[in-house]
């Protein structure tokens, strides 16, 4: 599948690298990434053919917000909001942290009472808080293919030993310090997964670093604490409206079809932006302008 970048001003001197799901990439004549969030959603592995207004600004203003707090725990790829630096590379894996049970993670649990690997007790309900952190690494796929759970062993003989024990130490740490300052601000931070990558950290080459959106309602599942109830669907900040929506009876939709997924309604579009913004609001405190 084949994305086209959204049309920006940029002149002539930006060279157009790489478009995924979401965020654009852009070479700046020194060398340097300028990497650009879109207000294009995407849902079970396809982009959607509306977007979100300011869904862009909104995952960038919160990124960078959450980049300010973990300065100290893990380094990332920003040197400012204009043009962050570029990774090295990317390692081929999505970390996942999951404090709570849901998702892909809650099927895998009812199939075989465990989560990459990760064996839980029995009688867990839908939403429950885990009884630690867990990560539980995915493969990286390629647009239009799934992503899938690997065990951590996998990761290992991915990427290697040293590596893997750091990413699966940092996706914890951060996931842990994430989860409770999102707590004291009333939200749940259910999972939510990280992408990182080998670079230059002061002199010292392949280092790894915090890359891309960090903490943000693409990438993480937002609950409001106050309406917590494990055993149910959970109301949320994050884009499990436009998936629940899809595969509703009003989508007209199978997303076992192979078919591409239907533009949004208006109402659909203006309600997703009202929790992407509410999740900023209530994370930072600062009111979206």
């Amino acid at each position: 599948m084949t994305i086209q970048p959204t049309d920006y001003d940029l002149g002539a001197e930006f060279k157009h690298v790489y478009s995924g799901k979401v965020r654009d990439l852009y070479e700046a004549p020194d060398g340097r990434l300028l990497f650009i969030a879109s207000d294009r959603i995407s849902a079970y592995d396809w982009i959607l053919p509306s977007v979100i207004p300011d869904k862009g600004r909104i995952l960038t203003a919160m990124s960078m917000w959450w980049f300010d707090r973990l300065q100290g725990i893990v380094p990332n790829h920003v040197l400012s909001t204009n043009v962050p630096d570029s990774v090295r590379g990317r390692l081929p894996v999505e970390c996942v942290a999951r404090g709570y049970l849901a998702g892909s993670g809650y099927t895998d649990y009812l199939r075989d009472q465990s989560i990459c690997g990760n064996g839980l007790p029995p009688g867990l309900k839908d939403g429950a808080k885990l009884p630690k952190t867990l990560f539980t690494p995915a493969t990286k796929a390629a647009i239009g293919d799934h992503d899938e759970n690997v065990t951590f062993d996998e990761v290992i003989t991915s990427i290697g030993m040293e590596e893997a024990q750091q990413l699966k130490r940092f996706t914890t740490w951060i996931y842990d310090v994430a989860a409770e300052i999102a707590l004291e601000r009333g939200i749940i931070l259910a999972d939510t997964k990280f992408e990182f990558g080998l670079g230059l950290v002061g002199t010292h080459k392949d280092q790894i670093v915090l890359a891309d959106e960090v903490l943000t309602p693409d990438s993480s599942r937002y609950w409001p604490a106050d309406q917590w109830v494990p055993g149910q669907a959970q109301p949320s900040y994050d884009k499990q409206f436009v998936r629940d929506w899809l595969t509703s009876p009003f989508s007209g939709w199978d997303k076992n079809s192979g078919e591409a997924p239907p533009a949004l309604p208006e109402d659909v579009i203006e309600k997703t932006r009202e929790r992407y913004v509410a999740a900023y609001e209530q994370l930072t405190g600062q009111k979206f302008q």
